[in-house]
């Protein structure tokens, strides 16, 4: 990180961390009908484009371990969110998929993902948000 750009005692990682419990504050109260803790929010808004997944597969797009989303799905699967059976050709892989109520919920979830995206974001000239999406995926990349 080049030290001249980064004001003395400014963090990256506390940043970040400030800023995913604000944005995680107004999609709870925007989203609040919906009953959903931030983990569920977070499967169905990486299902919200319809396309099934493996647990495997959702586990890395929602940046947790299969054994960690396992009690996700449990809970979204018992409200009528999701299905899990297998993957075509692949019996042993379990296969997500959204139900009717699932595929409502995330879109709803999707819809206000992005309004918010565009109240904080839209100001931001398309060089900074390049750079954001830069730094956000060097900070998803590393490994421990």
């Amino acid at each position: 990180m080049n030290s001249e750009l980064v004001p003395s005692g400014w963090s990256a990682l506390l940043a970040l961390q400030r800023a995913t419990h604000a944005t995680l504050q107004v999609l709870a109260a925007e989203l609040v009908d919906l009953d959903l803790t931030p983990s569920e929010i977070n499967a169905l808004a990486n299902l919200a484009d319809g396309r099934g997944r493996t647990v495997s597969e959702l586990g890395a797009a929602v940046g947790t371990r299969p054994t960690t989303l396992t009690s996700v799905l449990d809970r979204l699967e018992r409200r009528g969110h999701i299905t899990r059976g297998t993957r075509p050709g692949d019996r042993r892989a379990v296969l997500i998929e959204l139900t009717d109520s699932g595929r409502v919920a995330s879109a709803t979830i999707r819809e206000t993902i992005t309004a918010l995206e565009h109240r904080a974001l839209d100001g931001l000239p398309p060089e900074s948000l390049a750079g954001l999406r830069v730094a956000l995926q060097a900070l998803t990349e590393v490994s421990a």
